[in-house]
């Protein structure tokens, strides 16, 4: 400005000096009033259009700065794609089979044939205990039931061709029988005396070493058996997302003291909701190939409860709020060879969210260039330069 100035000093010195007419100097040195005021009226006529020309000037400077100097933006293409919207809750692994094994009859402690970390199968003996003599009891009946059947079938021989009377068949009869439950019972009773394995798994825990006294009930439990092969975590779901949550539905579990994840699905989900905190249970099975997951171990569960086929997403950042409350962003309209354009402020509607991303329901459509970076300093109708 300071330039221009000096500019038309200049010019308005050099009209004045290259006039045939007297100079100021000269004018003033004659003295006379009249031509004094004329000179002046000259001069401030020749300043006013020395004035104009300035704004024009400024004018075209000040239009040229702006497109010289528009602002630099970037933008996506909105595009519809897939989005999956997951509700985030805490549970715990569990096992449907980590049990206590407990003695089932009273006695010594004779032999534990497994140790600790010791993978055991279905039915698999573990312990013995002593039998305080049950097994000699045994052999005794069996003595007894063999002399009873030879008894009964010569008894059966002579009654089925009329000898004998009825009584002492019955009484045979009788006799075998009763030594054969006997000795059922007594089988049954000895076989209480072996501690066998109720299902496959691991031996996480020997409580009772070889020699100690044990009996049935709480306080004797001799082992500890856990299979992680069967493993599942159940969480609380809020009442809310009754129709959202089913089964089938897409889980993601995290669990952040061993670094992994894995994905699964919902397998049940229950059908009654605890009046205490408004909520129902689901059980996600939990794979355990490699054997990592533990019972009780800490897991972030993510459960699938909406899913868009065809959502437009866009960073929830650039998204503004006006005082009414209406949520809105800014879009790049009618770009140019130069990549200039226009800016629109264009509200919109908003769904779920998910890791820093919105879904929009209205207000933008597939194609619409919407400004990212730069999107918090641009203002309705303003020219910007697209620098994508």
């Amino acid at each position: 400005m300071k330039k221009i100035l000096y500019i038309a000093t200049v010019i308005l010195v050099a009209a004045s000096c290259g006039s045939k007419e007297q100079s100021v100097e000269g004018i003033i040195a004659q003295g006379d009033l009249e031509t004094l005021r004329a000179k002046k009226s000259e001069i401030s006529e020749q300043q006013k259009q020395i004035e104009s020309q300035i704004r024009l000037l400024d004018s075209a400077i000040a239009t040229k700065a702006v497109n010289e100097k528009l602002s630099l933006v970037s933008t996506i293409a909105a595009s519809p794609e897939k989005f999956n919207h997951f509700l985030e809750l805490q549970g715990d692994v569990s096992t449907k089979q980590n049990v206590l094994v407990y003695p089932e009859m009273s006695g010594t402690l004779q032999r534990v044939y497994v140790k600790e970390g010791q993978r055991v199968s279905k039915g698999q003996v573990l312990a013995s205990i002593d039998d305080g003599g049950m097994s000699s009891q045994l052999s005794q009946l069996k003595t007894q039931a063999a002399l009873a059947k030879t008894t009964f079938e010569r008894r059966k021989r002579l009654w089925d061709q009329k000898i004998g009377s009825e009584i002492e068949y019955l009484a045979a009869k009788t006799e075998y029988e009763a030594t054969q439950d006997a000795i059922k019972q007594s089988e049954s009773q000895l076989g209480k005396s072996t501690i066998r394995a109720p299902f496959s798994g691991i031996i996480d825990d020997v409580i009772k070493d070889q020699g100690t006294v044990v009996s049935p009930g709480p306080g004797s439990e001799v082992f500890r058996i856990v299979n992680l092969s069967n493993m599942y975590i159940e969480v609380d779901v809020p009442e809310a997302y009754l129709g959202a949550v089913t089964e089938g539905k897409e889980a993601l579990v995290y669990f952040p003291i061993l670094g992994d994840s894995i994905t699964t699905k919902i397998r049940q989900t229950g059908n009654f909701i605890n009046p205490a905190n408004r909520s129902f249970s689901v059980e996600i099975p939990v794979p355990n190939k490699d054997g990592k997951i533990k019972p009780n171990l800490t897991a972030k569960v993510n459960l699938n409860d909406y899913t868009s086929e065809n959502a437009i997403l866009i960073p929830s950042s650039i998204i503004s709020e006006n005082a009414e409350g209406d949520q809105y962003v800014f879009v790049a309209e009618a770009a140019g060879s130069e990549n200039e354009a226009t800016v629109t402020r264009t509200i919109i509607t908003t769904g779920k969210t998910q890791g820093g991303k919105v879904e929009v329901l209205t207000g933008i459509e597939d194609g619409n260039q919407i400004i990212m970076e730069g999107a918090r300093s641009v203002k309705d109708g303003q020219k910007v330069k697209i620098k994508n």
